[in-house]
């Protein structure tokens, strides 16, 4: 078992192309022996956003403070609140957005990349 405590992880800034004024922490992951998932920890400022993009897994994600919008394939938007959880399918399009006056904060569970790709 591996315990981290969450407010002791560095978070970084995202270096996507697109991606603009978020965070990210990695709360668990292949560091802590996870072989098969990453759980991931968002920090969007007022005025950010996530890039408009896709990727070839599913990933859930579950709204932890604040409020912030999803943008789906389709470019509606969805009003994200605490309390909401998201599930987003393997190549659907998608962007989160900060356009509120508060840093919104999710959390984002995937599957490891890696082992994804050394898969196929």
């Amino acid at each position: 078992m591996k315990i981290n405590i969450n407010d002791e992880i560095k978070s970084v800034e995202v270096q996507m192309e697109e991606a603009s004024k978020v965070r990210m922490k990695i709360l668990i992951g292949t560091d802590d022996g996870s072989e098969n998932i990453i759980m991931r920890h968002f920090t969007i400022a007022p005025g950010g956003n996530t890039p408009y993009h896709t990727h070839n897994y599913e990933h859930v994600i579950k709204e932890k403070k604040n409020r912030g919008i999803a943008v789906d394939e389709n470019g509606n938007s969805h009003e994200l609140k605490e309390g909401q959880s998201l599930f987003v399918k393997p190549n659907e399009k998608h962007q989160f957005r900060n356009p509120f006056n508060e840093d919104f904060e999710f959390l984002c569970i995937i599957p490891n990349p890696l082992k994804i790709r050394d898969q196929q």
